[in-house]
């Protein structure tokens, strides 16, 4: 026990280890653009930046993770006739009178109810369990380790700001410092402490904004269809079959639901993600109110995807019949 317990304890140090290589070259990055270089003419604009980075991947780091509230929850009688039942149909039984009387509409890949035995709940649409952090995680999207934290419904927002900080902070430093590297590499300036540090400020800048144009150009696409990472590499399954564009509302809806309907808030790391994260509108909903929507949908997936479609007008009688029963 006292091993274990150890164990766990080193582990939870070690996962510290990116967010703290993170910080060091941050610090560093500082250091030498502004104690060392000096650039009078760029620190105001590189103040901006850095502080706006810097808040960003704070509220990525320690805003913590929402799970499903105490109604998703099974009761001690539920979960008692859950574990003594042996047969699997008539568990998915309990499981379904249970889940009825939620909002509750994706499903297992044989149609199940989604249920984390682990947790001891019926899982909300787009939540799924974090094997690292231990708990179920409301729309999560993946764990982050340069963040030490589960990127989800409490926290997407502020991580994707991270990613659109720290690729601007890196480009403004490249392009600053470039053409101190050529005065350097010409000859022109032999201080050669500014050169060790104007040398790799560029090869830094340069190496993370490649890397984070990669992964913040893949995340925006993923908003723009309102999906999560699992989403894109597992189509949620609703009550019909699989529907990789379940949730897809329109471009400007899918912002909104990630970034809010104040549109001066977008860019400042404060909470205005729509919902509470244990629902979210659905695509049928909005077939129902706008039928155009259905028909560009088809059209557009029919010139891009090859995947099959789901059957909309089914869905949507079914979801209304959901909806009635609640």
């Amino acid at each position: 026990m006292a091993l274990s317990r150890g164990l766990r304890c080193c582990q939870r140090a070690f996962a510290w280890l990116p967010v703290l290589i993170i910080a060091l070259v941050v610090l560093w990055s500082y250091y030498a653009y502004v104690c060392e270089l000096c650039l009078v003419a760029y620190l105001i604009i590189f103040h901006i930046l850095f502080v706006l980075f810097v808040w960003t991947y704070w509220k990525s780091i320690f805003t913590l993770p929402v799970q499903p509230g105490k109604k998703y929850h099974m009761s001690y009688a539920d979960q008692e006739r859950y574990e003594n039942e042996e047969r699997p149909e008539v568990q998915r039984q309990i499981l379904a009178e249970i889940a009825r009387k939620l909002p509750v509409y994706t499903r297992t890949g044989n149609g199940g109810i989604r249920f984390c035995d682990r947790c001891q709940l019926i899982k909300p649409d787009r939540c799924h369990h974090c094997s690292v952090c231990a708990i179920c995680v409301l729309k999560m999207d993946h764990h982050c380790p340069w963040v030490n934290n589960c990127i989800g419904f409490s926290n997407y927002k502020f991580f994707l700001l991270f990613l659109a900080y720290a690729l601007l902070y890196c480009l403004y430093i490249a392009a600053t410092v470039f053409k101190y590297f050529i005065k350097y590499w010409t000859g022109e300036l032999t201080n050669g402490r500014s050169k060790f540090h104007v040398l790799f400020l560029l090869f830094v800048a340069v190496m993370f904004f490649v890397s984070l144009m990669f992964l913040f150009g893949y995340h925006c696409w993923l908003v723009s269809r309102n999906r999560s990472t699992l989403e894109a590499f597992s189509a949620p399954v609703f009550q019909n079959g699989p529907d990789k564009n379940g949730f897809n509302l329109g471009f400007v809806k899918n912002l909104q639901q990630v970034f809010g309907e104040e549109k001066k808030l977008w860019l400042l790391p404060i909470a205005s993600s729509q919902g509470d994260g244990h629902f979210f509108p659905m695509r049928a909903l909005c077939e129902a109110q706008n039928p155009l929507l259905a028909n560009e949908e088809q059209w557009e997936d029919d010139g891009i995807d090859e995947e099959p479609h789901v059957n909309s007008s089914l869905f949507l009688v079914t979801f209304y019949l959901e909806v009635n029963e609640l």
